[in-house]
């Protein structure tokens, strides 16, 4: 079988976009980007019947490389703490947004298909009062092949953080989600803490962590980038899934709207549907014969009017 590798970068930016746009720039070369407390501001006014200066649209920073994921909030101080990013190259594989299977602001669980099935991926922000890590715990989901859950869950435990010297109660809960889920806690190549503290009083922490299916310990790295942290407290993480790689179609017939080959194609198209003769079709073996027979001309008429054109990144679906 032929795994085809998903890159996956992760990092609660603290509600600072212009870190958002600096990814957008600098780490191009992943697929997903799961992005923890992000800033929503107006990003631009749109017309409106009722003021001259228009409406102020909320959102957050997108870029046409790729499709921004996120539950809509009609209240200002209720917006979504989880924003998810999908590469455009992977549109193939169909992502979508579940706000029915897990509806809370500060969790996204974004499906995808590949070779029939269909994968889950989670990105959660638990804030202080541990209000996303409760709904989880509290809500009965079944949902298969779940791939990751993973965010800035705000626990400390000696588990996953050496430095750390105490258990928390939130710890077994986590592990009974992850559980639930068939994942389960991994832990990163070389170990870093993931949030540094402000205050030289205060010492630095992991937060933020990573579940993965067990069967893939041996395909997947997870690795922290205290490099990449800059002047951000949180430091990014990333790690690699694989999964089956589908045969991706790189060319297609097409027909240009309006032009002389379209009108050719409707023209014969109508003419031949007009000379069907219907009065025939006595049995259910002659029904079948007419489709067929009817199926494999309106192939024969459509290549013979279309043209083969390259698939690009501004191709229609249809």
């Amino acid at each position: 079988m032929i795994f085809k590798e998903i890159k996956i970068y992760l990092q609660n930016i603290c509600k600072n976009n212009f870190l958002i746009n600096t990814i957008f720039k600098t780490y191009f070369d992943f697929d997903i980007i799961f992005i923890q407390e992000p800033l929503w501001s107006v990003i631009q006014s749109i017309l409106s019947s009722t003021n001259c200066e228009g409406n102020e649209l909320i959102g957050v920073p997108d870029h046409l490389n790729w499709i921004v994921f996120s539950r809509h909030s009609s209240q200002a101080n209720d917006f979504p703490w989880v924003v998810t990013y999908i590469n455009i190259h992977l549109s193939f594989l169909w992502f979508s947004l579940w706000n029915d299977i897990l509806n809370h602001k500060d969790i996204s669980c974004i499906s995808f298909f590949n070779c029939g099935l269909s994968y889950f991926l989670i990105n959660v922000y638990s804030d202080s009062s541990q209000s996303a890590l409760k709904y989880l715990k509290n809500t009965e989901v079944n949902i298969d092949n779940v791939l990751i859950l993973t965010g800035d869950f705000n626990i400390q435990d000696s588990v996953w953080d050496l430095s750390f010297p105490h258990h928390s109660p939130h710890r077994d809960t986590l592990f009974e989600i992850a559980n639930s889920f068939s994942i389960e806690l991994f832990t990163p190549i070389k170990p870093f803490s993931t949030r540094f503290s402000n205050n030289v009083q205060d010492s630095n922490s992991v937060l933020d962590l990573i579940f993965l299916h067990p069967n893939s310990s041996e395909i997947d790295n997870h690795c922290i980038h205290p490099e990449w942290r800059l002047i951000f407290n949180h430091t990014p993480i990333t790690v690699n899934i694989l999964i089956s790689e589908e045969q991706v179609q790189e060319k297609k017939c097409s027909l240009s709207k309006n032009s002389k080959k379209e009108n050719c194609f409707i023209n014969e198209l109508i003419n031949y549907i007009k000379s069907i003769n219907t009065e025939s079709i006595l049995t259910v073996e002659a029904l079948e014969a007419i489709i067929q027979s009817f199926t494999s001309d309106i192939k024969r008429i459509w290549f013979k009017h279309s043209k083969v054109v390259n698939i690009t990144k501004c191709s229609k679906v249809w």
